[in-house]
């Protein structure tokens, strides 16, 4: 019997509504490392798209040629993909992604300055009136980081909500917010939710189960919206959060886990991240440079 048969085929049979993940103690690393490589080549339905390379950081705009470069690398793998803004040759993403075929899940980066902020939404309708997105998101995470008050968000959203009525519309943040801020939730056509196992310094034993944990009660919090993981992974390196472990093994235990139960459930996830991005090791610590699948120089880690 083939790894692929022993291990991949046999997870058909469980029942992935209380799945907890793999038993990896039976595996040797390099086994780990193929069944790694097998389940990305399965592809997947969304990745972040990471568009900085070494050296460059959010201010610098960038290219459409290394968009596509970009782009061509993951293309093979993932049904979707996902920006995070629509300034700074960030536009590019999903004008790009349209070109390959993938779907795109676009986002208006908001924060503290409401100049940028103007830009973004306008970037954003501009994006979507001519064809580039198909779920448009307002803000990242701007209620964790309490960038914005409840209303201003709100009022972002409904301009985009009006000039978009056709287009699916959400705002990310961490899976608990939409218990907190009902008008927020109320607002979303459909619920973005980032599910971080190991900024809660969960071990990885117990990783999927809390991820699991963190989108039920999204879900429960979204009233019978269509709730969307927009980001969950684990880092390959760099410290380590409590019980939670930065670590090649870790980071490709994690990949698989989720690929696995996502599938098996219909629930669509977009992982974060595609490539190593050297610039987030400020607020996040030298463990942000290195959540992608690729690595910095865009090669497969493992």
């Amino acid at each position: 019997m083939s790894f692929r048969e022993g291990h991949i085929f046999s997870l058909t049979k469980h029942n992935y509504s209380d799945y907890a993940g793999l038993d990896f103690s039976k595996i040797s690393i390099d086994e780990l490392r193929q069944l790694w490589l097998e389940t990305i080549q399965n592809g997947m339905h969304g990745l972040c798209f990471s568009i900085y390379e070494d050296g460059q950081s959010p201010g610098d705009v960038i290219t459409k040629e290394q968009v596509r470069r970009r782009m061509q690398i993951i293309k093979p793998y993932t049904q979707w993909v996902r920006s995070f803004s629509c300034i700074e040759g960030n536009e590019h993403v999903p004008v790009v992604a349209k070109e390959f075929g993938i779907k795109t899940l676009v986002g208006a980066w908001l924060g503290h300055d409401l100049e940028l902020n103007e830009k973004e939404i306008e970037g954003l309708i501009d994006l979507a009136k001519n064809g580039y997105v198909d779920i448009a998101a307002v803000g990242n995470e701007v209620m964790y980081r309490g960038d914005l008050t409840e209303d201003q968000l709100l009022d972002y959203m409904r301009r985009v909500k009006e000039a978009l009525p056709n287009i699916p519309m959400g705002y990310v943040d961490a899976y608990y917010e939409f218990s907190h801020r009902p008008r927020i939730t109320q607002a979303c056509d459909v619920i973005l939710s980032n599910c971080y196992p190991y900024w809660e310094g969960c071990p990885m034993e117990y990783s999927l189960n809390h991820m699991q944990q963190m989108f039920g009660q999204a879900t429960d919090a979204a009233q019978g919206k269509k709730v969307i993981i927009t980001e969950t992974g684990w880092p390959s390196k760099g410290e380590s959060l409590r019980g939670a472990v930065s670590s090649e093994e870790n980071a490709m235990k994690y990949f698989i886990n989720t690929q696995a139960w996502s599938k098996k459930n219909n629930i669509e996830v977009f992982y974060f991240s595609s490539f190593d991005e050297s610039w987030k090791v400020g607020a996040e610590g030298d463990v942000g440079a290195y959540w992608g699948l690729w690595d910095k120089h865009e090669k497969l880690k493992f």
